[in-house]
């Protein structure tokens, strides 16, 4: 069945956030806080290891690195597009019709925990491959992985943050099923190198993200997305 694994993440995100909710009612803030400093550590790592894992590598020679003008280039388009979008305002304006609707204006952190949680789980290889193999083949098991890691990311964000990062579900089934539908058009630009870049870059977004779980936030992120889809058009560029 076409689009069964947006359907599992979907799912996996929504009990990770339900299940979160129960274990967060038995912490006090000050555990919250620590366990959303932890959390947005551990993102932060999540994204320099894939990060480095594109940028550099082991010769006879040493350790070199590469990518530099694919990363500069990427992310300077992107975020310009990005901005002209503001796609960060339309974001947080959509965060903010759902605590309306859920009756959640007394959660200060309902907007913020939505947009850094859709952000963690919509931005990644994992999505856009298991996307598209979803939509070509049926075949929803990069999904399936995707969604118990997002599950036991959803847990410990809504437990810290509340009950925004649940409805973090709704941007992936956005997200993944826009890309499952589109996947016999996307698959011919997404070659190996297409796929590094966007490992690459959807890496270091993963990092800015836990910058601003752990500071506040310093990262427009979400005005940075569009890097994701010039890193792939810009490789398909320069390979012909």
């Amino acid at each position: 069945m076409t689009g069964l694994g947006t359907l599992i993440n979907t799912a996996a995100i929504a009990a990770g956030g339900l299940a979160g909710l129960v274990f967060g009612k038995f912490m006090t803030s000050r555990y919250q806080d620590t366990l959303n400093s932890a959390c947005g550590l551990c993102v932060i790592f999540i994204g320099i290891a894939g990060t480095l894992e594109k940028m550099m590598s082991v010769t006879e020679s040493g350790l070199i690195s590469g990518h530099t003008m694919i990363v500069i280039g990427s992310f300077t388009l992107g975020s310009l597009l990005g901005e002209l979008l503001n796609i960060e305002y339309h974001l947080e304006s959509f965060g903010n019709w759902l605590k309306a609707k859920t009756g959640s204006s007394g959660d200060l952190m309902f907007v913020e925990g939505f947009v850094n949680a859709s952000l963690t789980v919509c931005i990644g290889a994992m999505a856009v491959v298991g996307a598209i193999r979803d939509g070509i083949q049926g075949d929803f098991s990069i999904l399936a992985a995707k969604a118990v890691l997002d599950f036991i990311i959803i847990l410990v964000m809504t437990a810290s943050m509340g009950k925004g990062c649940l409805f973090s579900a709704i941007p992936v089934a956005v997200f993944q099923g826009s890309i499952t539908l589109l996947a016999r058009v996307i698959a011919p630009l997404m070659t190996a190198s297409a796929l590094d870049n966007l490992s690459l870059t959807g890496s270091m977004l993963i990092f800015c993200v836990g910058v601003n779980l752990i500071w506040g936030k310093k990262i427009k992120v979400a005005n940075m997305l569009p890097t994701l889809m010039v890193s792939v058009v810009w490789t398909a560029f320069t390979a012909a």
